[in-house]
């Protein structure tokens, strides 16, 4: 009689303990969150990035990621020269450049002819 007290003690105790396989569970969740949330974004952002590196080319109207406006006048494979007045050039980093600088010019055109058609 007494065995059978013991045994069921003993088949409490281990249904207390969690399976090691759900306690896992939550982990892949957040990691999966992580990815979606985190990780991807950044990575499209950065494909979309090195694309439009890749079609830069000379006579270019480009900003950089400090907010210099300028058209491209040479190139090697990590420096850009930059052309930002009648007569002045400077060197950038490929990296440093934000993009090209007709969709700022496209945006601000948006935004005035929104402004006007509320008016």
């Amino acid at each position: 009689m007494l065995d059978f007290f013991i045994a069921s003690a003993n088949a409490q105790d281990a249904a207390a303990q969690p399976n090691g396989l759900a306690s896992f569970v939550p982990f892949v969740l957040i990691f999966g969150i992580f990815y979606f949330l985190m990780i991807r974004p950044q990575k499209k952002r950065l494909d979309e990035e090195n694309a439009m590196l890749a079609t830069l080319g000379k006579g270019d109207e480009i900003y950089t990621k400090s907010g210099i406006l300028g058209t491209i006048v040479g190139m090697t494979d990590k420096v850009i020269t930059l052309e930002v007045s009648e007569g002045v050039k400077f060197k950038v980093l490929r990296s440093q450049i934000g993009g090209l600088a007709k969709k700022i010019f496209e945006a601000a055109e948006k935004k005035t002819e929104k402004t006007e058609e509320k008016k």
